[in-house]
C-alpha cells in the first residue's frame, strides 16, 4: 500500500508538472502583445534562474575548469529551446508547437534504440510531423515559419538532453538546471531588455513574468525531480509523452485554440511514437 501511495504521488507530480508548464506557456502567449516573445523569454528565464538558485543553491558545487564547457552548451540549448518555442507559439497553436518540439527528445530516444522493430515508432513520428507541417498551397494553412521554429526548439531540446546528461554527472539535477538556466538568462535577458526597453520592467508585466517563470520552469522541473526519485524512468517517460495532448487542451481551454481532427490525429501519432520509444530497450 505504501509503495502504491508513493507511485501515485509520483504520477500526480508528473501530471501536475505538465499542467503547470503548459498553463505557463498559455499565460506567456498572452504577454506577447505587450513585450513580445523575446521579452517574455527574458522574464521567464530571469525569474526561473533566481528561484532555482534560491532552491538548489548551486554555489555549493560549482563546476571546475573544463566542466564549464558542458554547462555553457547545456544552458545555450536551454535558452535556444525557450526562445524558439515562444517564437513558434506566437505563430501556431500551442498543441501543435509542443508536438513538433517533441521531435527532439523523440529523436534522441530512437537513435539510441537497439531494435529494428522501433522503425515503427520512427514511421509514426514522421507521419505525425508530415501531417502537422503546413499546406503551402492554402492561405489558411499552418504558418511555415512557426512550424520550423518549433522543430528548431526540438533540436535544442535534443542538445539539452545530451549535454544535460553529461553535465548532470558533475552535480545534482537541481544544480545542473539552475546553472543552465543562469547561462540562458545571461544571454537572453539582456536581449529582451534591449528590444523591449522599459516596458519589460513595468509593474503590470513583472508579476506575470514571475508567474510564467514559476509555472513554466521552476515548479515543473522541481515536480519532475520528485517524480523521478519515486518512479521508474521508463514510466516517467511514458507519462511525459502525453504532454502534446495536455498542451493542446491547455491551448483550447485557455487560449481558445481549436485544432482540426487531422491535427489531433497527427498529435496522437507523435504521442504513440513517443510512448513506443519510451517502452523500447535503450542502449547505455
Amino acid at each position: 500500500m505504501q509503495i502504491n501511495r508513493v507511485l501515485l504521488t509520483a504520477v500526480g507530480c508528473v501530471l501536475l508538472a505538465m499542467v503547470t508548464i503548459q498553463s505557463g506557456a498559455s499565460l506567456a502567449k498572452q504577454l506577447f502583445p505587450i513585450i513580445g516573445p523575446d521579452g517574455t523569454t527574458a522574464l521567464r528565464l530571469g525569474f526561473a534562474a533566481i528561484v532555482l538558485w534560491l532552491v538548489f543553491r548551486p554555489w555549493r558545487a560549482l563546476p571546475q575548469g573544463r566542466d564549464w564547457r558542458s554547462v555553457i552548451v547545456y544552458g545555450l540549448c536551454l535558452g535556444g529551446m525557450n526562445i524558439l518555442f515562444y517564437l513558434a507559439i506566437e505563430r501556431i497553436p500551442l498543441g501543435i508547437a509542443v508536438a513538433l518540439e517533441f521531435t527532439g527528445p523523440l529523436a534522441v530516444a530512437l537513435f539510441s534504440s537497439k531494435r529494428k522493430s522501433d522503425l515503427v515508432w520512427v514511421a509514426c513520428a514522421i507521419a505525425g510531423i508530415v501531417l502537422l507541417m503546413p499546406d503551402l498551397t492554402s492561405a489558411q494553412g499552418l504558418d511555415l515559419v512557426g512550424a520550423l521554429m518549433a522543430l528548431g526548439a526540438g533540436a535544442c531540446w535534443a542538445g539539452y538532453i545530451l549535454f544535460g546528461t553529461r553535465t548532470g554527472k558533475q552535480a545534482s539535477g537541481g544544480i545542473t538546471v539552475a546553472l543552465g538556466m543562469t547561462v540562458a538568462a545571461l544571454v537572453l535577458v539582456p536581449i529582451g531588455a534591449v528590444t523591449q526597453g522599459i516596458e519589460l520592467f513595468s509593474w503590470q508585466v513583472l508579476p506575470l513574468g514571475l508567474l510564467v517563470g514559476v509555472l513554466s520552469s521552476a515548479l515543473p522541473y522541481s515536480l519532475e525531480m520528485v517524480a523521478l526519485r519515486n518512479m521508474p524512468t521508463q514510466a516517467f517517460s511514458v507519462l511525459m509523452s502525453l504532454e502534446p495532448a495536455v498542451a493542446a487542451l491547455a491551448g483550447f481551454i485557455i487560449l481558445s485554440e481549436q485544432l482540426t481532427l487531422l491535427q489531433w490525429a497527427a498529435i496522437g501519432l507523435v504521442i504513440v511514437a513517443s510512448i513506443g520509444s519510451s517502452l523500447s530497450p535503450q542502449k547505455r
